[in-house]
């Protein structure tokens, strides 16, 4: 194989990866809200490992699974966010 090749598939696997964790930063001006999310709308992967993407908590309202909302309004809500957690 080519080492040119075999260069710049490693480097566009690198920047590839940069991105992907860029992408999931959380934004400045929300936090992780937990026990909100319907089955099927949490944002990203829960707190358990049971599942690591974006639409795939099963349960309603569950502790595990969050969605994004502004600052200071998780309360309101009627969630948690990740300080107010029950430790594990």
């Amino acid at each position: 194989m080519n080492q040119r090749l075999i260069i710049s598939s490693a480097l566009a696997s690198a920047l590839a990866l940069g991105l992907v964790d860029a992408a999931q930063a959380q934004p400045k001006d929300k936090e992780k809200c937990y026990g909100i999310s319907k089955p099927g709308q949490n944002d990203c992967s829960n707190e358990a490992g049971t599942h690591s993407c974006a639409g795939q908590s099963k349960a309603d309202m569950s502790l595990d699974d969050w969605k994004y909302v502004a600052k200071g309004s998780c309360q309101k809500l009627g969630g948690k966010t990740a300080d107010e957690l029950p430790k594990k």
